[in-house]
């Protein structure tokens, strides 16, 4: 049954979804960028530019009922579950139309309708998060699996071996995908990591692991229905390490003095985008007309997102009272 579904080609629709998706990704973190540097959006901002591949390709193998958790670097994961771009961006420049009503901002993008269950900014915080949600389905007779997102800076936590642990444990149906982009902040994996093979720290826990191209879309998507396959089928977990880098400093307060421009140069000439895009001309699946197209149409929705943010008004002064667990009015609950 997996290997029938891993041997599947995607469709025409398949390409053109992926590659959509893709360019709506690099589009809104370019302007998350740009907003930033004209102070329009405060904190910190982790860009996702270069990992599109990764988060487009896995979440494209579940299904609405299925739930996500990621890192800060949360934006991709959210717009590649269905999240709105106007709520993403509108909760970056923190806005009471974002996603968190801007209280969350953009380590903390969050919408129950869809199953994206947060970004969350302490380093492996979601993985623990990730066990529950799989063991609240599997309690609840639902064959509903969960896929949780890391970076390989969150590999030596302790939430990372103790939600390995208890997934195994538990039998739950956890999708874990480590997101190598060969650096924790400015430290190389190299430096940290005495085992750089990350997939093979999953065996410890006799969860079947592998490694993929996280620079290649279709890679990605071919391990995701593995994967999901496995979980939902009620096999417990399983973990996959995406190979992958990101193209702009570790955040936009990162001086990038760790790794050198000819590093840089050389991994974007591994860019999903192009690559996807040079493989449906040459597949005879779109032409560069078609493609141009689809990047106006992304860019307009981009420019919407990006209007509605700057439009939207601020959270009201007596929103401080709402939605927290101490010190508030139930009265004003709303």
């Amino acid at each position: 049954m997996v290997d029938s579904i891993t041997r599947q080609s995607p469709s025409r629709e398949q390409f053109v979804t992926f590659y959509r998706q893709m360019q709506l990704i690099r589009r809104f973190e370019e302007a998350a960028a740009l907003s930033y540097q004209r102070r329009k959006i405060g904190g910190f901002l982790h860009l996702y530019i270069g990992e599109e591949a990764v988060a487009t390709g896995m979440i494209a193998a579940l299904r609405p009922s299925d739930t996500v958790v990621a890192s800060y670097r949360e934006h991709g994961h959210a717009l590649a579950k269905g999240m709105d771009p106007k709520a993403a961006m509108a909760e970056l420049y923190g806005k009471v139309t974002g996603c968190s009503r801007g209280k969350g901002g953009s380590m903390h993008l969050f919408d129950t309708s869809i199953g994206f269950l947060g970004g969350y900014a302490i380093v492996a915080g979601q993985m623990p998060i990730a066990v529950g949600l799989g063991l609240a389905a599997v309690q609840a007779g639902r064959d509903d699996v969960t896929m949780c997102f890391f970076g390989d800076g969150a590999v030596n936590e302790g939430e990372f071996h103790e939600a390995l642990n208890l997934a195994k444990i538990w039998n739950t149906p956890v999708i874990f995908v480590c997101e190598n982009n060969l650096y924790g902040m400015g430290t190389a994996l190299a430096r940290a990591h005495a085992v750089q093979e990350i997939y093979r720290r999953a065996e410890v826990f006799n969860i079947p692991s592998e490694r993929a191209d996280g620079m290649d879309v279709l890679a990605m998507y071919d391990v995701a229905r593995k994967a999901v396959e496995h979980a939902r089928s009620g096999n417990g977990p399983y973990f996959i390490e995406a190979m992958t880098y990101r193209f702009r400093a570790h955040s936009m307060a990162d001086p990038e003095l760790y790794r050198t421009k000819e590093e840089v140069a050389r991994w974007r000439q591994r860019d999903p985008i192009p690559r996807l895009r040079a493989q449906m001309i040459e597949q005879g699946l779109a032409t560069e007309a078609d493609l141009n197209a689809m990047d106006a149409v992304v860019d307009r929705q981009v420019e919407e997102a990006v209007r509605f943010a700057e439009e939207s008004p601020e959270p009201p002064v007596e929103d401080l009272w709402r939605h927290v667990y101490v010190g508030y009015d139930s009265k004003d609950m709303t």
